[in-house]
């Protein structure tokens, strides 16, 4: 590794790209060098381009505010010669965001990506980085597909897959789950929305997030696959069923979960489950990564805590990139229904895409 790496942020006036230049700021690893956004941004000093759009805590970091953004899509060679790898946040349309991630990865760029274009891109990595960090295998397969010797693309899974995900997928490792029923609320700014641009969520509720439901029950199948003959086949053990909300929540995603395990599986007990969740360490709790949350998963018990965990006061733990878990108990349909969440633009987004970029960086990814 070396001291310090010069990276970019390509979507870097919306929501999600302000959420990286406040993770950014003070990085020990990290020194922004570039930001990025449409042509109607570009030529403007940062703090005139994202003006009164800016909705994170606190006044814009001043090492950014007078930068100059580049436009995303005609300055790639100028950013890539900048950097050494970029992040990328775009609002764009699918088919636009693969052909601009691809070009800065051909430009020897690694892009670590927050949107969903190439999720499904066979030699793709799609990483939470404690359930899956062995995806990351697969990138000198893409990386001989694109005819590049540093460039590739690594994806981020969905917000809201994360405040479930984890937490079945520890319990899959010993006791494979086979079926589950997920519904999630989902907090607004996962919209890219806040109170104040969308006052019509105030005392509301949406029963559809529109292509939410797909993903909630695709992804979690490539992240729990394995790589084979250089694509990674997602795995057909888990049926995920999925219905989605939309809430007057601003920040922090929820999920009720109830699971059934596989015919034949000796049931592990709450108790278990619960030691299993407290116990578990992942790649980025073992190598000490800068926003890997001391715990992974923090458990309230249902005979303790039934009313937890509670967005206000779970969804900061650890920085927000802790994943919250509660209310496990015996189901009468299924096995156990249980409660998780997580902070849906930190765990969920922005902070989960540093986290990947820490992991990529520690395994020599980024050198």
């Amino acid at each position: 590794m070396k001291a310090k790496y010069n990276v970019g942020i390509i979507g870097a006036t919306g929501m999600v790209g302000q959420r990286f230049i406040t993770l950014l700021a003070d990085h020990p690893w990290y020194d922004i060098k570039a930001l990025a956004a449409s042509p109607r941004s570009a030529g403007k000093a940062y703090k005139d381009a994202v003006g009164k759009k800016w909705c994170m805590k606190g006044d814009i970091p001043e090492n950014v505010a007078d930068m100059t953004v580049m436009n995303a899509q005609d300055d790639v060679e100028k950013i890539a010669a900048m950097v050494d790898f970029v992040f990328c946040a775009v609002d764009m349309k699918k088919d636009d965001i693969k052909a601009l991630e691809y070009a800065y990865a051909k430009a020897e760029c690694p892009v670590v990506s927050n949107n969903s274009a190439h999720r499904h891109t066979p030699d793709v990595p799609m990483i939470i980085p404690e359930i899956n960090p062995q995806h990351l295998d697969i990138i000198p397969s893409q990386r001989r597909r694109l005819g590049t010797k540093r460039g590739f693309v690594a994806v981020k899974s969905n917000c809201s897959l994360q405040s479930y995900l984890p937490a079945m997928a520890v319990i899959n490792r010993k006791y494979p789950i086979g079926r589950a029923l997920v519904t999630t609320y989902q907090a607004i700014s996962g919209a890219g929305k806040t109170f104040e641009t969308w006052p019509e969520m105030q005392d509301n509720l949406i029963p559809y997030i529109g292509g939410e439901e797909n993903k909630s029950e695709v992804e979690p199948n490539k992240i729990l696959g394995h790589i084979e003959n250089g694509e990674i086949v997602p795995s057909s053990e888990l049926e995920i069923e999925c219905q989605t909300y939309r809430v007057p929540v601003s920040d922090g995603h929820t999920a009720a979960i109830f699971f059934s395990f596989k015919d034949g599986i000796e049931k592990p007990s709450v108790d278990e489950i619960q030691d299993m969740w407290r116990k578990y360490e992942g790649e980025p709790q073992k190598l000490g990564l800068p926003h890997a949350p001391k715990q992974f998963i923090y458990v309230y018990t249902e005979e303790n805590e039934p009313d937890m965990p509670q967005i206000k006061t779970a969804r900061e733990i650890d920085g927000g990139m802790a994943i919250s878990c509660g209310r496990l108990r015996k189901s009468v349909q299924y096995d156990y229904k249980m409660v998780s969440m997580s902070h849906n633009t930190l765990r969920g987004a922005a902070g989960g895409a540093v986290l990947l970029a820490e992991l990529l960086t520690a395994k020599g990814y980024m050198d």
